[in-house]
């Protein structure tokens, strides 16, 4: 059946060896429509950042960036410090012998997007990042570049997440329309090039908080520390009472959607950007959004986007309710047999305005 596999299918495939890994894939891995992957032991602290190329294997290529390996096996319990404005290229624990008619695309965890720390997936005959060839047969690396904060990584974090697919998913102007009308997805939305468009909230309904933005000079944040760090430590708050902010080039920043988002339990949806001539700036979309986010029935009622924004060139004014991005809609091949939020560990569920899981909440 055409459409993105769900957490039952996903199992079957693991079972049938499609998906090999070095260790057995646990529960916890698995999302309602998407794969968690693992780190492995293997790093490579590496020059420039590199697809393998048509032909070519990522271990081949190695050869030409590699500037010296990490061994996270020496020390699994201390693991490794990876240095912000650094690129590295890990192994995953987990590997690929799709059948034909089965392809897969990548992202970062929301986690991973909300530290931005930039995180793609690279295939051996890849052109293109997160991209998965439909049969794909191989190993996995990710490459992983920590741009606001330095990183303690160890062998087992879940850094990004994949997502199976059979056929054309993507829902269409029409069928997306269509859907809205009946089943509101995102409130006050408007369609968009095959998508949902959203926009920045900069006008609370109580308070002039809209977002933070990260310090350039930081401590080091150990993944696995959940609600251990003080947000002050790491961001600057960013307070309006105009609707207005200016992004400063180069900054990084988390904003939240002005809209609700609700996924239907038969539908996933993915954050893409918005159109590069919109403004000087860009929407760091961090992942997946599984079925059952901000649905009702799975107590997600007025969930909020959480935006990733990087300024680019010149400094931007960004006004509340500008277009910032799109949520673009892809059919289940069928509903998982649980929803996002319903008996997940769902970090996210019903969120607002909100850091990833290390940082202690307000």
């Amino acid at each position: 059946m055409t459409g993105v596999l769900p957490a039952q299918a996903i199992s079957e495939l693991i079972r049938d060896g499609a998906v090999r890994a070095q260790a057995p894939v646990v529960p916890v891995q698995i999302q309602p429509a998407s794969l968690d992957l693992r780190l492995g032991t293997r790093i490579w602290r590496v020059r420039a950042s590199f697809l393998a190329g048509s032909g070519a294997r990522v271990m081949d290529r190695l050869d030409d960036f590699a500037m010296h390996p990490i061994d996270l096996s020496a020390d699994p319990e201390g693991g490794a410090v990876l240095e912000k404005g650094c690129v590295y290229v890990a192994e995953l624990q987990e590997g690929l012998h799709l059948p034909p008619g089965i392809r897969a695309v990548t992202n970062a965890k929301s986690s991973t997007g909300r530290l931005d720390l930039l995180t793609r997936c690279v295939t051996d005959g890849g052109t293109e990042f997160d991209r998965v060839a439909d049969g794909y047969r191989g190993p996995l690396f990710a490459e992983i570049c920590p741009r606001s904060f330095s990183v303690l990584v160890r062998p087992g974090m879940r850094l990004n997440q994949i997502r199976f697919s059979r056929g054309d998913a993507r829902l269409d102007d029409a069928a997306l329309t269509a859907l809205h009308a009946t089943t509101p997805l995102v409130d006050m939305a408007t369609v968009i090039e095959g998508g949902l468009g959203f926009s920045v909230d900069l006008a609370p309904g109580s308070g002039d908080l809209v977002g933070y933005r990260a310090k350039p000079h930081t401590g080091l944040i150990d993944l696995d520390r959940i609600g251990a760090y003080d947000p002050g430590d790491f961001w600057d708050e960013i307070r309006t009472t105009s609707g207005r902010i200016i992004l400063d080039p180069g900054a990084f920043y988390i904003l939240v959607s002005r809209e609700s988002v609700s996924i239907p339990p038969d539908h996933a949806a993915e954050m893409a950007p918005y159109l590069a001539v919109a403004g000087e700036f860009r929407v760091h979309y961090a992942g997946f959004f599984d079925p059952g986010f901000g649905w009702a029935d799975a107590g997600g009622a007025g969930s909020r986007g959480v935006l990733e924004v990087r300024c680019h060139e010149a400094p931007f004014a960004l006004e509340h309710g500008q277009v910032v991005g799109r949520l673009l809609y892809e059919r289940m091949a069928e509903p998982p047999r649980t929803l996002y939020g319903a008996g997940l560990s769902s970090n996210y569920q019903g969120q607002g305005l909100k850091l990833s899981k290390q940082f202690r909440s307000a």
